[in-house]
C-alpha cells in the first residue's frame, strides 16, 4: 500500500444554514477528497477555526441574524490563513461584494459557487487548492520575507519572468506576452507574486520594476533575432510612472522593435490627472504604448478615456468567466469592446479559462485575449517555441489539455 494512502485528508469546515445543500456538499468534498465538518452555528467554526485551521472554509452568505460578510471579518479577526470558498443564493452582485471585502481582509477567497452546487463547479472552484491531503504550507499560509530577504533575492537575481500569452481572436497567432515575476528561491522553490510583492517597499519595488523591464527586454531582443515579435507587457504603479528612469531605461529600444506596453490598473491611471495626461503623453513621445489593466472594476470618468493616450484596455477577468452564466456580465464586456473599437483602442479579454467563450467574445468585438484556459505563464524558451506556431492560440490550449471547439 502507498504510504501516501495514510496521510490525514485536507479538513474543509461548512457553515451552512440549509441542511441539505451542506449534506450534498458534504458528498461533494468527500468526492475530491476533502474531509467535511458541517456546522450550523458561527461561533462552533470559529472555535474550531482557532483550535485546528483548516485548509478550507466554506460558507454561506445568509446564515438568519448574522450575515456572511460580518462573518468575513471575525474570520479574518482569527488570523485564518487558509482558503475560503462562498455559498449564495442571493444575487451575483451581493457576491462580489463579499469577495471584495474578503480580499481587502487578507483571505484567500477562492470565489462563490451558487446554489444547488454542481460537482464540475466546485471541483473549477478549487482548482488552486491541493486538495486530497493535508498541506501545512496551505495551511499556514505563504511564508513571510523580510526586507534583507528580498534585497538579496534582487541582488543574487532570484527574481525571474515567465510569461502569459496573449493571441489575436482573428488569426490565433500569438500576438503578445505579458511578463510575470516570479521568484526562484534556492529552498522554497518557485514563488509567485502574491508571495512576496505586497512585502515590498517602494524603493524594493522600483528597483523590481527596473528588473523586470531589463530581464523582459532582453529576451525579447532574443526572440526578435529568432523571428517571433510579439508585444511585450510589463505592469507597473502610480509611482513607476512618475519615475524619469523609467523612460530613460525604455529608450533603448530601435525603430521597428514590437511594442512595449506599459500596464497600469484602471484605479491608477485615472486617479491623477497629472499622471493621466503627461506622463502618459511623454511614454508615447517615448515610442511606449499605455495599456489600462483590469478595466471595468474601478470608478472613473469614461471621459478620461477620451483625454489619455491610451492603447488597449484589457476587460477585468471577472467579467469574462461568467459570460454564458451571467447576462450582465455579457453587456458590460459587449459595451466595452464597443467602446474601445470607436474610441481606436485595442480591447482584450483577460482571464479566459473556457475556450467555448472565444465565439462570444469575437462577435462582442474583442481583438485579443489571454488567460489559463489558452496558455499558462511560460518560460521565455517556450514563447520562442510558441511564436514559432502558426495557429499558436490552438496549439497552446490543446497543450493545456483544453479544447478549442469551433472557435476560429
Amino acid at each position: 500500500m502507498n504510504e501516501s494512502s495514510h496521510a490525514p485528508q485536507a479538513l474543509a469546515l461548512v457553515l451552512e444554514a440549509d441542511m441539505e445543500v451542506a449534506a450534498v456538499l458534504s458528498l461533494q468534498l468527500e468526492v475530491l477528497g476533502l474531509e467535511s465538518r458541517y456546522y450550523r452555528r458561527s461561533s462552533s467554526l470559529l472555535d474550531e477555526v482557532t483550535r485546528r485551521p483548516p485548509q478550507l472554509v466554506v460558507m454561506g452568505l445568509e446564515m438568519g441574524s448574522e450575515d456572511g460578510i460580518a462573518l468575513l471579518r471575525r474570520l479574518a479577526a482569527t488570523g485564518y490563513r487558509g482558503w475560503v470558498l462562498l455559498l449564495s443564493g442571493v444575487e451575483r452582485k451581493i457576491a462580489r461584494i463579499a469577495e471584495r471585502v474578503g480580499h481587502t481582509l487578507g483571505l484567500r477567497m477562492l470565489g462563490c459557487l451558487d446554489k444547488p452546487m454542481r460537482l464540475a463547479d466546485l471541483r473549477r472552484c478549487l482548482g488552486n487548492l491541493r486538495v486530497g491531503r493535508e498541506s501545512p504550507a496551505e495551511v499556514d499560509g505563504d511564508p513571510v520575507f523580510s526586507t534583507e530577504e528580498l534585497d538579496l533575492a534582487l541582488a543574487r537575481q532570484e527574481l525571474t519572468l515567465h510569461y502569459q500569452p496573449q493571441f489575436e481572436l482573428s488569426s490565433g497567432r500569438l500576438s503578445g506576452v505579458e511578463a510575470l515575476v516570479r521568484w526562484s528561491h534556492p529552498e522554497l522553490g518557485l514563488i509567485g507574486p502574491a508571495g512576496f510583492l505586497p512585502l515590498l517597499t517602494l524603493a524594493q519595488g522600483k528597483r523590481l520594476t527596473r528588473h523586470v523591464i531589463e530581464l523582459a527586454l532582453a529576451d525579447a531582443e532574443r526572440w526578435y533575432r529568432e523571428g517571433v515579435t510579439p508585444s511585450l507587457s510589463v505592469n507597473v504603479t502610480a509611482d513607476d510612472l512618475m519615475c524619469p528612469d523609467l523612460l530613460a531605461l525604455t529608450r533603448r529600444r530601435r525603430p521597428g522593435d514590437p511594442p512595449l506596453v506599459l500596464e497600469i490598473t484602471e484605479t491608477a491611471a485615472m486617479q491623477d490627472e497629472l499622471l493621466g495626461s503627461e506622463v502618459a503623453a511623454r511614454l508615447c513621445l517615448g515610442g511606449l504604448e499605455v495599456s489600462v489593466d483590469d478595466f471595468g472594476v474601478g470608478f472613473s470618468s469614461l471621459s478620461r478615456l477620451q483625454v489619455l493616450p491610451i492603447s488597449e484596455l484589457k476587460v477585468d477577468r471577472s467579467f469574462v468567466s461568467h459570460l454564458h452564466e451571467e447576462s450582465q456580465d455579457a453587456a458590460i464586456v459587449e459595451a466595452v469592446a464597443l467602446l474601445g473599437r470607436r474610441l481606436g483602442i485595442r480591447v482584450v479579454a483577460e482571464g479566459v479559462e473556457d475556450p467555448g467563450a472565444l465565439e462570444l467574445l469575437d462577435r462582442f468585438g474583442c481583438t485579443h485575449v489571454q488567460g489559463f484556459g489558452l496558455g499558462r505563464p511560460m518560460p521565455a524558451a517556450a514563447i520562442l517555441e510558441l511564436g514559432a506556431t502558426q495557429d499558436a492560440m490552438r496549439a497552446s490550449s490543446t497543450f493545456s489539455g483544453a479544447s478549442l471547439g469551433i472557435t476560429p
